[in-house]
């Protein structure tokens, strides 16, 4: 059996009524795109235990969710602050020259001028653009221990080779 890769896609929040629905946190592109990735698994106590979703609506801009078997406030509350995966093998393939966040994670960024500037170790949302967080190597000749670089095609992300897990950029190694 494969082992299966599992992408943090949200997290479940505190309860909501006493009926056993929970708040949710997406952090899909567009919230309610988390509905489209099934099925769920569950980070409890350090292990992903799949889950069936049972319900979802809006409520007052936030999403509610009710899983089967979570029947009332007790039940749901063991499952507040509980992080909501989904095996990679659900996500649509993409085209050429798009990427999932969880693709980008554990690649080298280098520079131009060959500089290795680190491994990416997070992706952010800043609104106007995604930012790389990467990791400088631990003798970093610019005295680095982070850089947040602009996920910006063309302008300044040049490539991102996934075969070889490298991405160059357009970026000087001081910032």
């Amino acid at each position: 059996m494969e082992q299966q890769r599992i992408e943090v896609v949200g997290k479940l929040g505190s309860t909501y009524g006493i009926r056993g629905w929970l708040r949710i946190y997406s952090s899909t592109e567009y919230a309610e795109s988390i509905f489209d990735y099934q099925p769920w698994f569950l980070k409890i106590k350090g292990q992903w235990q799949p889950t069936e979703l049972e319900n979802w609506r809006h409520h007052n801009h936030e999403l509610i969710v009710k899983l089967k078997g979570t029947d009332d406030r007790e039940a749901a509350q063991l499952l507040a602050n509980v992080e909501i995966g989904v095996d990679l093998s659900v996500f649509p393939k993409l085209e050429e020259g798009d990427y999932y966040w969880h693709d980008l994670i554990g690649c080298s960024v280098v520079n131009l001028q060959g500089y290795t500037m680190g491994t990416v170790t997070e992706m952010m949302e800043t609104g106007s653009n995604d930012v790389l967080v990467v990791k400088a190597n631990s003798k970093d000749a610019f005295g680095k221990q982070e850089r947040l670089i602009p996920f910006l095609y063309e302008q300044v992300v040049k490539r991102v080779d996934l075969t070889t897990k490298t991405i160059e950029v357009d970026w000087d190694a001081g910032f």
